[in-house]
């Protein structure tokens, strides 16, 4: 178990700048997730930490030493992959004990090591089968053992389900986030999925444009993200943006207003889809016309037109219109959220949320 920070890291490919000096600090048995859309930096600062790239300047610290020019294969730490990786000829207890084999590591002494990764896995059964043999949530468990059976300070996790299909990924990241508790060892996770990093994380990392956004818990960033890229990537359906602007007692736009204080000036209106109620459009704070109404099961989702902007509301299943349904939208309006539109950055007002 370890700790990790990262002190104004830097990645340049020529002209590209692939990371432009994150700096981050992770505790010691924490599971963080960088989380972002491709291109974002993400894998670059994983490859880095791995020692598979060559910082452009920063540093990497590991249980408080730099690692900087350490070789890949003496920092302590183990890597799983979005492809597995595992040799086809290999059973899978070769698979698991390879990492072992090469260390040099007694036969009897790799076995047991063997069997007791294959154990916290669920796949004692199966230590005799070939890959191809195997189901994809079972080679990604064989992925996951050969990382366990080296008992690293840190684990590194790049995608590793996103070649599941979405039953299989729902199973793996409870057992993946048992398995980190269980085992306390600080992880550091990839991914672009909002939903993986909102379930599994202790603490997320938004990326883009190879910058940090925002850093904090999955419920600190859902509840107050730090501007408009983060509301609008973190959630499903994602927060409503709605363009308009502040007079100091309401925000305004073409298809209503709202009261609310905050500072004038062109601003934009976050509010999620499930903080919305749909009444009738007669004197309701914004209204429009259902655009498209989609049944999720325990949920329908209806967007509404307002005017050249489409917001959506999250409601019961019984709760769907007719597409062309004159309706009104009633947001939370203790739930609402204010981004300059300017700079996107959230408006750091103490009377956010309040009516007039």
């Amino acid at each position: 178990m370890a700790t990790v920070e990262l002190r104004n890291l830097r990645k340049s490919y020529g002209a590209h700048t692939a990371l432009a000096g994150l700096n981050l600090a992770i505790g010691d048995g924490e599971f963080l997730v960088l989380l972002g859309p491709s291109g974002c930096g993400k894998s670059t600062t994983m490859r880095m930490i791995a020692g598979l790239e060559e910082p452009s300047g920063g540093d990497i610290l590991l249980a408080g030493r730099r690692i900087n020019d350490v070789a890949p294969r003496d920092r302590d730490l183990a890597m799983v992959f979005q492809n597995y990786a595992l040799y086809p000829h290999m059973t899978v207890a070769e698979n698991i004990g390879y990492p072992l084999k090469v260390r040099g590591l007694a036969r009897d002494d790799r076995a047991a090591r063997v069997r007791g990764a294959a154990a916290r896995v669920e796949l004692g059964s199966l230590l005799d089968r070939h890959p191809a043999e195997l189901s994809g949530g079972q080679r990604q468990r064989v992925a996951l053992a050969r990382a366990l059976v080296r008992t690293p300070q840190l684990f590194l996790m790049d995608e590793p389900l996103s070649n599941l299909d979405a039953r299989l990924r729902t199973v793996m990241r409870a057992e993946l986030k048992h398995l980190q508790r269980d085992l306390a060892t600080t992880t550091i996770y990839v991914t672009h999925d909002q939903v993986e990093a909102m379930t599994l994380a202790d603490r997320i990392a938004v990326l883009n444009a190879a910058e940090i956004q925002q850093v904090g818990t999955p419920a600190e960033i859902y509840a107050r993200p730090a501007n408009l890229f983060v509301a609008g990537f973190i959630g499903a359906p994602p927060m409503n943006l709605i363009e308009g602007a502040c007079d100091g007692a309401a925000f305004r736009t073409g298809a209503g207003l709202l009261p609310l204080a905050a500072p004038p000036g062109p601003a934009v209106l976050g509010v999620r889809p499930e903080d919305i109620a749909l009444v009738a459009p007669e004197g309701a704070p914004l209204a429009g016309t259902v655009y498209s109404s989609e049944l999720l099961g325990d949920s329908a989702v209806v967007t509404v037109a307002l005017g050249r902007q489409l917001v959506a509301a999250k409601v019961g299943p019984a709760g769907g219109l007719p597409i062309g349904t004159p309706v009104g939208l009633c947001p939370d309006p203790t739930k609402l959220h204010i981004f300059d539109a300017a700079t996107g950055l959230r408006r750091a007002d103490p009377d956010l949320g309040r009516v007039a």
